[in-house]
C-alpha cells in the first residue's frame, strides 16, 4: 500500500472531517465507527448502499448551520436524511461525505386552529401532523402509503401525494413556507404566512427538489377541516382497459372523488392475503373511489360515481357501509408495498406518471415486459392523476436478476415517456432515475437545471451525483442502450 491508497485516503479524510464536526457537536450527535454508519447507508431502495465518513445528529438548528459551515469550508458533500422511507436513493450517502440526520428535529412548534395552519419541524411525521390537529376537526391532507414513518422534511424534499392527492393536492399546494439553511450555513425562508411573499416566490423550487438547495429544517403547513362523512366505493373489473377507460369516465363527468386507486389481480392477491380487506380476487383489476364532504354531498357523489363505473363495466360494486368498512379497503391499499415485501425477497418500486387514458396500455405493456425480463409485477396506481407505483419483483442477491429488475424498471419509465408521461411522480429521481432523466430530458434542459442548483450550491456538495444527470452520464447510457439493442422506444428525443 501507499499513500495514494483509496482506503487509506478515506481513513485520513475522515479524520479531518470528524475533527471538524466534533467542534461543531455533541459527543452523543456524531457517529462514524462502521457498526454506528451501517444503518445509514441507504434509504427504502436497499439494492444500492454506501457507508459515509460520518453521520451528524444536530439537536438545534445552531448545529445544523455549524455543520453546513464546517462542510462547506472542507468540500465535503452533504446528504440530508430524514426518516430513510425514500424509494429512489435520494438519501442514499456519499462515500466521501457527511450524512445530516434530522430524526431530532420532531416537534410541533405552533398549531394555529385559527389560520389553520402547523408549524413544524423536519423531522415530524406526516400522520403525527394529522393526529394533533385531530382535536380541532382539522387535518393535513397529503397522504403518503408511509405516513406512518415518513417526515414532513422529506415530503418537502420529494413533492410527496398520496391517495388523496387528486382533491387535495400534492405537498406543494399544503405547504405555506419552508425555512432552512443553504451549503454554507446561511438561513434562507422560502413562501411565507401569507398568501404571497416579498421578491421570487421560489417556494416551487424548493419542494421536489431532493435536498440539492438547501437544509429544510422548519415548514409551515395548511391544515383542512375533517369532512362530516367519507365513504369509499370498490368497484371490480374483469378487464384492465375497462377499468383505465373507467377511470377517465370518472373525471370526464366532472367528479372529483376524494381519491381514486386501481390495483391489479398480482397486487390485490398480495394485500388481501395480508390484511384481508375484502378484495374481489376474481377481478382483473379493482378502483377505490372515495368521496367525502356533507351527507348529502356524499351521498349524490356515490351515487354518480356508482352510475358511471356501472356504465364502464364494472362486474361488482361495494359501498362502504359505516368507517371501519372504508378504512378496511383502504388498508389493502395503503399497505400494499409491505404486502410486497412478504411475497419476494426485494421489490423495486417505480414511480411515473401516465395520461389517465393510457392506464390500460402501461398495464398491458407491462404485462409484456414481464415476460421479457422473467421478472413478476405488481401494480398499484394512483389512478385519478396517473401516478403508476409497478412493484417489480426480484431477489438483490441473484446480480442477474438485479440487472434485469434495473432494465424492466427503466423500460416501464420510458414507455411511460413514450405514452406522454413523465419519469417520476413523487417518489423523486434520486440515484434510482438519472438514466431515465437521459430519455425525458435534452442536454439543454439538463444544464438548466444544474444553473438552478449553482444558484444555491455553487460547489456541488448538497446531495451531489443525484437527480440531474451529467451529459457525459447521458452519452454513456445512450452507448449502453444501442450497444444493447436495449432502445425501447428509437423515436425519443434524448442525449
Amino acid at each position: 500500500m501507499n499513500a495514494r491508497d483509496p482506503a487509506i485516503q478515506r481513513a485520513e479524510r475522515q479524520s479531518e472531517v470528524v475533527r471538524a464536526l466534533q467542534a461543531a457537536l455533541p459527543a452523543h450527535a456524531l457517529l462514524w465507527h462502521a457498526e454506528e454508519t451501517t444503518p445509514y447507508e441507504c434509504d427504502g431502495l436497499t439494492a444500492y448502499r454506501e457507508r459515509p465518513l460520518a453521520v451528524a445528529l444536530p439537536e438545534t438548528e445552531a448545529q445544523v448551520q455549524a455543520v453546513l459551515k464546517a462542510c462547506h469550508a472542507l468540500d465535503v458533500p452533504v446528504v440530508a436524511r430524514g426518516a430513510g422511507t425514500g424509494l429512489s436513493g435520494g438519501a442514499m450517502p456519499h462515500q466521501l461525505g457527511v450524512t445530516l440526520s434530522l430524526a431530532k428535529f420532531n416537534r410541533i412548534l405552533k398549531l394555529d386552529p385559527v389560520s389553520r395552519t402547523a408549524l413544524v419541524q423536519c423531522g415530524v411525521r406526516n400522520l403525527a401532523i394529522s393526529e394533533a390537529a385531530a382535536p380541532h376537526g382539522l387535518y393535513y391532507a397529503p397522504d403518503p402509503s408511509s405516513q406512518i414513518a415518513c417526515t414532513i422534511g422529506g415530503n418537502v424534499a420529494e413533492n410527496s401525494g398520496g391517495v388523496h392527492c387528486l382533491k387535495y393536492g400534492l405537498t406543494l399546494h399544503n405547504v405555506l413556507k419552508v425555512r432552512g439553511f443553504t451549503i454554507g450555513g446561511e438561513p434562507v425562508e422560502f413562501g411565507s404566512d401569507a398568501l404571497d411573499c416579498a421578491g421570487l416566490d421560489l417556494l416551487s423550487v424548493v419542494i421536489g427538489s431532493e435536498g440539492m438547495l438547501a437544509v429544510t429544517t422548519e415548514v409551515t403547513v395548511k391544515l383542512v377541516p375533517k369532512p362530516q362523512l367519507a365513504r369509499c366505493i370498490m368497484a371490480s373489473f374483469d378487464d384492465v382497459r375497462k377499468a383505465g377507460a373507467a377511470v377517465a369516465a370518472v373525471i370526464a363527468k366532472g367528479i372529483i372523488p376524494a381519491g381514486l386507486e386501481m390495483m391489479d389481480k398480482p397486487m390485490t392477491a398480495a394485500v388481501e392475503d395480508f390484511v384481508h380487506a375484502g378484495y374481489d380476487l376474481t377481478a382483473e383489476a379493482i378502483l377505490l373511489c372515495e368521496s367525502d364532504g356533507t351527507p348529502e354531498e356524499v351521498d349524490e357523489e356515490i351515487g354518480r360515481m356508482s352510475e358511471v363505473l356501472r356504465s364502464a363495466g364494472a362486474t361488482a360494486i361495494a359501498v362502504s357501509r359505516d368507517e371501519e368498512e372504508r378504512l378496511r379497503f383502504w388498508s389493502g391499499r395503503k399497505n400494499a408495498f409491505p404486502a410486497s415485501g412478504r411475497i419476494s425477497p426485494d421489490y423495486m418500486c417505480m414511480d411515473s406518471t401516465i395520461p389517465r387514458k393510457r392506464l390500460a396500455d402501461i398495464l398491458l405493456a407491462i404485462q409484456q415486459m414481464e415476460r421479457k425480463y422473467r421478472l413478476r409485477c405488481a401494480n398499484v396506481f394512483h389512478a385519478g392523476d396517473g401516478n403508476l407505483h409497478p412493484l417489480i419483483l426480484f431477489d438483490a442477491n441473484d446480480a442477474d436478476q438485479l440487472h434485469r429488475a434495473e432494465l424492466f424498471g427503466a423500460e416501464i419509465l420510458e414507455t411511460s415517456v413514450a405514452m406522454g408521461g413523465t419519469v417520476t411522480g413523487e417518489h423523486g429521481v434520486g440515484i434510482e432515475k438519472l438514466n431515465s432523466m437521459c430519455v425525458q430530458f435534452s442536454a439543454a434542459e439538463n444544464e438548466q437545471m444544474f444553473a438552478v442548483k449553482r444558484a444555491f450550491d455553487a460547489k456541488g456538495l448538497l446531495n451531489p451525483g443525484k437527480v440531474i444527470p451529467t451529459l457525459n452520464r447521458c452519452a454513456e447510457y445512450g452507448k449502453m442502450l444501442v450497444r444493447g439493442g436495449k432502445i425501447a422506444h428509437p423515436d425519443l428525443p434524448r442525449f
